[in-house]
């Protein structure tokens, strides 16, 4: 089956109406003949397809009570909606827990991370967060124990079901975070973590030296039933890309860190010499 032509903006649209159709208690079919429309006017809507314009999508917000602040922002996600890439500046506290990033990778099928600098959040324990966010010039202090949990939550999708290839470099795990022990409680949770088997764990060693991600680290996901969409965290936004120059170059990325990194029988007696 061909992939289908949605886009992370479109689909996190589509999940804004269905939550507000949800909601209100109604049935997509109810509020169907509360606006006078065909139904599948308002599944087009829940699917990301469009089919409304700005002011049927007011109306429909109000005839569920949405919230204010809600449908000023399903209403900035319906501008973005026929935009290929996506750039937000989150405000929630918890600047590099994207909500639009979580509900992405619980759609993906593949997530493949390259992580330079630190060991990817998806692996990373209490300790080394807390340590990571108190060095950090974008957490305050106030939202460290919030951060933690999103990070910690967010890792409820290390489940099978979903094929997960992390390519690391060394330093990332040879950066003393936290203090010698919280990095041998992390080193140890990587090491009880690889026995899974949809998880692959890839280490580019500093003997390599120079190497193709030193541009900077990134999330790739892959889907059964969209394209693939690649994920860029900065100092204080988040940028999905979706068009087809960019998806390529970060694949060849990737491509060029298979070739360099160590594989994963390798990586794992590597770790297991930093434990030593």
């Amino acid at each position: 089956m061909p992939k289908r032509n949605s886009s992370v903006v479109g689909r996190e649209f589509g999940q804004g109406v269905r939550d507000a159709i949800e909601q209100s208690g109604m049935t997509q079919r109810g509020l169907a003949e509360l606006l006078d429309w065909q139904e599948a006017k308002i599944s087009d809507a829940v699917n990301g397809k469009g089919g409304i314009t700005e002011v049927e999508l007011i109306r429909l917000l109000s005839y569920c009570r949405t919230p204010y602040a809600e449908v000023e922002r399903m209403v900035a996600l319906y501008r973005e909606s026929r935009e290929k890439g996506w750039l937000q500046f989150p405000e929630d506290g918890v600047p590099d827990q994207v909500h639009s990033l979580i509900s992405q990778e619980r759609l993906a099928s593949k997530i493949t991370v390259w992580s330079m600098n630190l060991v990817p959040g998806h692996l990373q324990i209490a300790g080394y967060i807390r340590a990571a966010s108190e060095k950090s010039a974008k957490i305050k202090p106030a939202d460290i124990d919030s951060l933690i949990r999103a990070k910690l939550d967010r890792q409820s999708i290390l489940r099978p079901g979903r094929e997960f290839v992390f390519y690391v470099h060394e330093q990332a795990l040879r950066l003393p975070v936290g203090g010698p022990d919280v990095m041998r409680a992390q080193l140890n949770h990587i090491q009880v973590m690889l026995v899974r088997q949809y998880i692959t764990f890839r280490i580019v060693p500093i003997a390599i030296g120079a190497h193709a991600g030193m541009s900077g680290s990134f999330t790739q996901l892959n889907y059964h039933k969209f394209e693939p969409v690649v994920f860029i965290e900065s100092q204080n936004s988040g940028l999905f890309l979706e068009d087809k120059g960019s998806l390529d170059s970060y694949a060849n990325v990737l491509k060029r860190l298979d070739q360099d990194a160590l594989d994963a029988e390798q990586s794992r007696r590597l770790i297991a010499t930093m434990l030593a």
